[in-house]
């Protein structure tokens, strides 16, 4: 185990084995804390987000994310029947492309299918699979963590080798900073997203009773398949409308246009300890979905059982299939040129 300390701050950080790979390669968990007592565990397979604990006014904590206890359940987690994706980073393409194909540059490429035809977060071994490398490690008035994933040109027929970049941070201010940046050798598509599924109450209830605020009035139609079909909803004073506060639906897996740039995105409350978390992000969108079930196949961390309505993610991100919809935000990375997405989930304790 190493641990850095800084008295005066209170912000740690600690290392430890979380375990072996099939192919023996090591696995390891770091956590971090700001001055409040806010808590954030990473682990080096898939970037992945284990632990998320945030103080109460009343001196309680509360983890606020689904995960599992050892490595072993997260690899068999992909497994399942609908894998979840738990806590983890999702890429090259957080969402489905349709059919599994797209053009670029006047060529056709064709990835691997996971999802009946289509391909979805990135295939069928995409970056929340991948064994990712600290970069570095910063315990100071803000604590946080950088790791690296090289993807190799061709990886699930993506074209480009591309250098994928993720900084998590803990500030002053109880929020969780997630920057993502990315470069390509040649002319590619990137979407990346995190994949944490949140429940205010802990992760041992479900979600049914936290109210959920989206700023928008507009989100993307879908086909049955959940693939855009390139139109716009206007979603105000429908069962999707979110503008002002609502009990978190029982189903729900959309993506919604994010118009106000400067503003939140989302925001998630709980009356029964009174935490709030607010979401924002410079994506043009963010994908809602009500999830984490593990079909009493895996136990979830202390021995719970994860169940359709346990947690919410709020994955910001491009718009799923952009690379097949010119009207919306291109996903191209130009050789050169730079992918960057930020992205804060900000709590407060009333």
């Amino acid at each position: 185990m190493e641990i850095k300390r800084n008295s005066q701050i209170k912000t740690t950080s600690t290392k430890d084995l979380f375990g072996l790979m099939p192919d023996g390669t090591a696995i390891y968990a770091y956590e971090l804390s700001n001055k409040n007592g806010m808590k954030l565990k990473v682990i080096t397979y898939g970037a992945t987000i284990t632990k998320l604990e945030m103080p109460l006014k009343n001196g309680e904590m509360v983890d606020v994310v689904l995960g599992f206890d050892s490595l072993e359940s997260y690899i068999q987690s992909f497994n399942l029947p609908s894998p979840p994706y738990m806590g983890a980073t999702v890429g090259r393409y957080a969402g489905r492309i349709y059919k599994s194909t797209f053009s670029l540059n006047r060529k056709k490429i064709i990835l691997n299918k996971n999802d009946n035809d289509n391909s979805l977060h990135g295939g069928a071994i995409g970056f929340s699979q991948k064994v990712w490398t600290v970069k570095d490690i910063h315990s100071g008035k803000k604590s946080s963590i950088t790791l690296t994933y090289s993807s190799p040109a061709g990886e699930e027929n993506y074209p480009g080798k591309l250098e994928v970049e993720l900084t998590y941070t803990l500030s002053k201010e109880n929020e969780l900073i997630i920057e993502y940046s990315a470069k390509t050798t040649e002319d590619t598509v990137v979407n990346l997203t995190h994949h944490s599924y949140f429940n205010l109450d802990g992760h041992l209830s479900n979600v049914l009773d936290q109210e959920l605020i989206v700023n928008t009035h507009r989100m993307l139609e879908t086909s049955v398949e959940n693939i855009p079909t390139g139109r716009f909803l206007e979603i105000e004073n429908t069962d999707f409308d979110f503008f002002a506060p609502k009990k978190c639906p029982s189903k729900i897996d959309n993506t919604f246009v994010l118009d106000r740039k400067d503003e939140f995105a989302a925001s998630l409350f709980n009356k029964k300890n009174n935490l709030k978390m607010t979401v924002y992000t410079n994506q043009p969108g963010v994908h809602i979905y009500v999830g984490g079930n593990c079909f009493n196949a895996i136990k979830g961390k202390a021995n719970a059982d994860y169940h359709p309505l346990s947690g919410i993610c709020f994955e910001t991100q491009n718009y799923p299939d952009a690379p097949n919809n010119q009207n919306f935000p291109s996903a191209v990375l130009k050789k050169g040129a730079e992918y960057t997405h930020n992205t804060i989930y900000k709590f407060q304790s009333f």
